[in-house]
């Protein structure tokens, strides 16, 4: 009895574990479809007799239901022989209805032309599915993935006391994905604090798979060498990459988080712009250095400066302050005269209500980052 029991215990785990593997590939796409086959095809002939019978309820054209869902859940093969049913389905109601000049509710020119399109757009989605190899059940929830991975990957490190930093990021066209992203960490035992913000050429969609590549790869490049090899080592990694709009924009900044002083490294970014608490002004701090991605041996020199307490340190994008018709210059001024506004109440949650402020309907990915010592 013991050993009967045994056994099935066995018997049962096997199948439980069978069950769980084959849905858990049917759900990444690596499974088979036979059983969603196996249920379109039984579609068929249901609404076939549904139109026969109940014409006042059931339209022919009801046969796109299937070919929809089959482009969605089937592979190309598949979805072949679910087209081959809903014809003969076709064929079956034309006969029985009679022909379409009878009267309503028959097989037209129309709905024959209806299904076809149908069947072929579901084609192309299919196939478009099976050269990505991305099925649509995990498509979305890979993307979701991937955006959250990037927000992670983008989050400042926390500050010790008597420092404050806002970031805020917003995508052209309000998608969800950015040509600009931000990488930091806390190095030297956690004394310095170092930031790189980089825009990628192009923007949104365009310029986001590039971006996540680079993004990944400056990470792992920041705070494993010294801060003057960084922009270095980025710079021969994209001309590694060898693509055909492959330049990008960076600034890096490395800040010792006792002292306050900093160094700033270009390669082609805009200059950022620092508050002297002591003047009321904002000056820009700009280093030297050309793209990243153009040309091999570029020189990389740093500009130095220091916040006090009381000091604000702005870094941003090219579309925040840059638009058609409008200088440099003009959006710099914009930006800096907003940013006063905060000043006196202090600079929490600012960073989005300045990109809202200065570039609300500018269509470019725009980054702003913010950092403060606290008086």
């Amino acid at each position: 009895m013991d050993s009967f029991k045994a056994r099935l215990r066995k018997a049962v785990h096997r199948a439980r574990i069978a069950l769980r593997k084959s849905a858990v590939d049917y759900f990444r796409g690596d499974g088979s479809d036979t059983l969603a086959l196996s249920g379109l095809l039984l579609t068929v002939p249901a609404l076939t007799w549904g139109t026969i019978e109940i014409p006042e309820w059931i339209s022919p054209a009801a046969l796109v239901l299937p070919i929809v869902a089959g482009a969605l859940l089937l592979r190309p093969a598949s979805l072949l022989g679910l087209y081959a049913a809903c014809a003969a389905g076709l064929i079956v109601e034309t006969f029985v209805l009679g022909p379409y000049t009878d009267g309503p509710a028959r097989v037209t020119p129309g709905t024959v032309l209806v299904v076809a399109a149908a069947g072929f757009f579901g084609l192309l989605i299919a196939q478009f599915r099976a050269r990505v190899g991305v099925p649509w059940r995990r498509g979305g929830t890979m993307l979701f993935d991937l955006r959250e991975r990037i927000r992670v990957q983008s989050a400042l490190p926390r500050l010790p006391k008597g420092w404050h930093r806002e970031m805020a990021l917003r995508p052209a066209g309000g998608q969800s994905f950015s040509g600009d992203f931000v990488v930091a960490a806390r190095t030297n035992g956690g004394r310095t604090l170092e930031i790189v913000l980089t825009d990628v050429s192009g923007k949104g969609m365009d310029a986001a798979s590039r971006a996540l590549l680079l993004s990944g790869a400056f990470g792992g490049l920041l705070g494993s060498l010294p801060p003057h090899s960084f922009l270095h080592a980025a710079n021969g990694y994209l001309l590694r990459q060898d693509w055909d709009e492959g330049f990008a924009t960076s600034i890096h900044l490395v800040l010792d988080l006792e002292s306050g002083d900093y160094e700033l490294l270009s390669a082609g970014h805009l200059p950022a712009l620092q508050l002297s608490a002591g003047t009321g002004r904002w000056e820009e701090m700009t280093g030297e250095g050309p793209l990243l991605g153009v040309y091999d041996g570029a020189q990389f020199d740093p500009v130095k400066g220091s916040l006090r307490p009381g000091d604000v340190l702005m870094l941003f994008t090219d579309g925040l302050v840059e638009s058609p018709g409008r200088d440099l210059s003009e959006g710099m001024d914009r930006l800096t005269g907003e940013a006063d506004r905060y000043v006196t109440a202090g600079f929490e949650g600012a960073a989005w209500h300045l990109i809202e402020a200065v570039a609300k309907d500018v269509n470019d990915d725009r980054a702003l980052l913010i950092l403060c010592r606290e008086p």
